[in-house]
């Protein structure tokens, strides 16, 4: 059947989310800069995100009944979505922040390569038409052969690999945990699925927090701005994610989130002073438009 048409209201809600992550990883930038290591900026986060959701769960009375099939998938996600969590944060502390989403924005390829393998589920048409041009459009943005940085492919890499190694790393795991929540826990209430992913991501990133010798605390009074800032703008963005949208009715729509890079490109500039190439930005519209494309296109 085809989507519900959104209210100006919804429409309005989603930009909001987008903006509000897309100011997340800027201000994730900022907390680095400033002393922040990523298992702290992640602690920060998903501990706070986890005590505001578990919260929803528990006022809003969530339904809290899980099968057997449930209590064995929720785990394995809250690990994948804390893996790819340390993993993004590594890209955006080593990349400029937009190249760093636009190269987690393939996960949409990952989710059709994990179906693909895990259940044998063949990849929609549209996914493979689409896949020529999110690669396209990334490798403009990433320039892979180095010619709007004048470095070279060589040099350019160098540069970059680190960065777009954890992002790509963050894509798979993000698109892994995409299936196996689709597969073995879609039944499972929203709230409750969160709040159980933002433990274990918690817990995750205490645990390298742990191994690391205690927390990386801000150096500078920009720094706290930005850890905290991070935190509120991540907590915020989950809980209207699963309060009032909902209510909204725009399951199907939530790709339009995925302008995320877009404002993440101007919040870069306007407050870090980042920029790219005009062909990378280029590429950057590409990448989002096609993923775009891909979450509103209409299912029968």
């Amino acid at each position: 059947m085809a989507k519900r048409a959104l209210s100006g209201t919804a429409f309005a809600t989603l930009l909001l989310i987008a903006l509000m992550m897309g100011a997340n990883h800027v201000a994730a930038r900022i907390a680095f800069n400033s002393g922040v290591d990523v298992a702290t900026a992640v602690a920060f986060r998903s501990v706070v995100t986890a005590l505001v959701v578990t919260g929803l769960v528990f006022l809003q009375n969530a339904p809290r009944t899980l099968t057997a099939r449930n209590k064995r998938a929720l785990p394995a996600i809250g690990v994948l979505i804390g893996v790819q969590s340390l993993c993004l944060y590594s890209a955006v502390a080593r990349l400029p922040v937009v190249l760093a989403l636009l190269a987690f924005n393939t996960y949409p390829l990952w989710t059709a390569l994990w179906d693909r393998l895990i259940y044998k589920h063949r990849p929609e048409r549209a996914m493979l038409l689409a896949m020529p041009f999110i690669l396209v459009g990334l490798g403009l943005a990433l320039d892979v052969l180095g010619a709007a940085s004048g470095l070279g492919a060589a040099g350019q890499w160098t540069r970059i690999g680190a960065g777009v190694a954890f992002a790509l790393a963050a894509a798979a795991t993000f698109g892994l945990a995409l299936v196996l929540t689709q597969q073995e826990a879609g039944d499972v209430d929203g709230r409750l699925r969160t709040a159980s992913t933002m433990v274990i991501t918690g817990l995750i990133a205490l645990s390298v927090v742990t191994t690391q010798g205690g927390f990386h605390l801000p150096q500078t009074s920009a720094g706290w701005g930005g850890l905290l800032t991070l935190t509120f703008l991540y907590g915020t963005a989950f809980t209207i994610m699963f309060t009032v949208l909902p209510k909204l009715g725009v399951a199907g729509n939530s790709a339009i989130m995925n302008v995320e890079p877009v404002f993440a490109l101007v919040l870069a500039w306007l407050i870090l002073g980042q920029s790219i190439a005009p062909i990378q930005v280029l590429g950057a519209l590409v990448v989002v438009g096609t993923v775009m494309a891909l979450g509103l296109r209409k299912r029968k």
